[in-house]
Order: C-alpha cells, then sequence, then structure tokens
C-alpha cells in the first residue's frame, strides 16, 4: 500500500503539478495575477507548517534523544546545501529571464535541468514521509504539490519565453518534473531496507520545506506592501498552516 500512495503522490506532485500549472496560461493575465499570489501564501503556511509541526518533530522522535543532535545538524547542512544547489545551478525559476546570470535562450535549459533535480528530491522527500507514517506522508505531498503549482507556473512562463512553442513546453517540463516518481519509488526500497536513514531524509525534507518557503517564497510575498495585500497573506499562510494542522491530527497515522 506505502509504495502505491508514493507512486500516487509522486505523481500528482511532478505531472498533476505542471498540468495544473499550464492550465493558468489559458487564464487571462488579471487572473493569474490575482491567482498565483494566493497560490504563494498558502503554499509558504503549508511548508512552514509540514517542516516545523510535522517533519522535524517527528525525525527527533525517530531517531531518539541519543540522537537528536545529529538530526538538527542535518537540518543545518541541508539548508545549506540547497543554498548552494541553488547558488551553483539556479535551479529554480528566475523571476528575471534577462537577468545578470543567464538570458533569455539560457534560462529555458536551466530551468529544466534546475526541474529535474528539484523534483527528483521531491520523490524522495515523499518516500521518507509515507515510510514515516500516513498522516506525514499526506501533510507532505500536500506541501509538495501547493508550492509546485506556483513554482510550475513560473517554469512554464520562462520556458515559453525561451522560445518554447506551448507543446513543447508541456512536455519538457512535464520530462524534467517526472524524475519525482522513480526517485521516490527507488527511495522507498532504500530506505525501507536502511530505516536507520528515515530520521535524518525527514531533516533534509524539512531543511527543503525551510529553504523553499523562506528564501523563495517570503522574497516574493513582500513584493506587496500594502495593507490589503499583506493581510490577505496572512490569512492565506494561516489556512495553510491550519490545513497541515488538521492533516497531522485528524489524518489517522498507521502506514
Amino acid at each position: 500500500m506505502t509504495i502505491w500512495l508514493i507512486i500516487i503522490f509522486s505523481i500528482l506532485g511532478s505531472i498533476g503539478a505542471i498540468s495544473a500549472a499550464a492550465s493558468f496560461t489559458l487564464l487571462s493575465e488579471d487572473r493569474q495575477k490575482i491567482v498565483v499570489p494566493s497560490l504563494l501564501s498558502f503554499a509558504t503556511g503549508t511548508l512552514l507548517a509540514a517542516a516545523l509541526l510535522g517533519l522535524i518533530p517527528k525525525a527527533l522522535h525517530e531517531a531518539g534523544h541519543e540522537f537528536s543532535q545529529y538530526v538538527m545538524i542535518t537540518l543545518l547542512g541541508g539548508i545549506l546545501l540547497f543554498f548552494f544547489i541553488e547558488k551553483v545551478l539556479i535551479w529554480r525559476d528566475c523571476k528575471d529571464i534577462e537577468c545578470e546570470v543567464h538570458g533569455a535562450e539560457a534560462a529555458g535549459p536551466i530551468v529544466l535541468i534546475g526541474d529535474a533535480l528539484h523534483n527528483f528530491v521531491d520523490g524522495i522527500i515523499i518516500a521518507s514521509a509515507f515510510l514515516t507514517n500516513f498522516a506525514i506522508g499526506i501533510s507532505v505531498s500536500i506541501g509538495i504539490i501547493a508550492h509546485e503549482i506556483p513554482q510550475e507556473t513560473g517554469d512554464f512562463g520562462i520556458l515559453l519565453h525561451s522560445g518554447f512553442s506551448k507543446k513543447k513546453a508541456y512536455i519538457y517540463n512535464a520530462l524534467s518534473s517526472s524524475t519525482t516518481i522513480p526517485s521516490g519509488i527507488i527511495s522507498f526500497f532504500i530506505l525501507n531496507t536502511l530505516q536507520f536513514l528515515v530520521p535524518y531524509m525527514l531533516a533534509i525534507s524539512a531543511a527543503s520545506f525551510l529553504y523553499i518557503s523562506l528564501s523563495d517564497l517570503t522574497p516574493e510575498l513582500h513584493r506587496k506592501w500594502e495593507a490589503k495585500e499583506t493581510i490577505q497573506q496572512l490569512l492565506l499562510i494561516c489556512v495553510g498552516i491550519l490545513l497541515m494542522f488538521l492533516v497531522m491530527n485528524l489524518v489517522p497515522h498507521g502506514h
């Protein structure tokens, strides 16, 4: 049952997120300006709650008091690792197509490479979460899907600006994002055999969520500082947090 849950949510987190992102191109520009920022706020809440209320406490519990410090060191190391990877590969969406680092022609391939690496990590995260318990698996998967949709929307836009047709942009983006599926399957068999690694994979997963929410999403939210926008952002962040809290406390914890 666990392996099928991993496969299903790996598909939803990759191909499903891309399909949802591609559908945003059918919306008017005004609608996109409303929907995408709202998704960013919601995703910020889900990622923070999944990391701080689910992944980190569970990793510490699984490791036991004797190894709790190693879990926190892994968490810190994970944050530094994601900073390094993003710095070197520019692996998530570049907000400015004509940015100093690369131009429009280079942006497409870089986004595809970064997206493949990013989704490969998502597969590991989903597998380690479901191997812990069902509630953690569901909450983590929701967090991944919530942040993947706005991110894939940005990536899809970059590919279109890089000269890809809508069909090619969807196909190439789907291929790069499908790394989540084999990653999740492989991780299931590796982590199922080496259970002692699970707490540390949960810590790395939490590092990924914290890094994405605080480094990528939060700066985007600060682009709008008006009182109305701020209140809306806070409400949607709280909705994301509340959803994660309910999932982790109401969903059965068995595998």
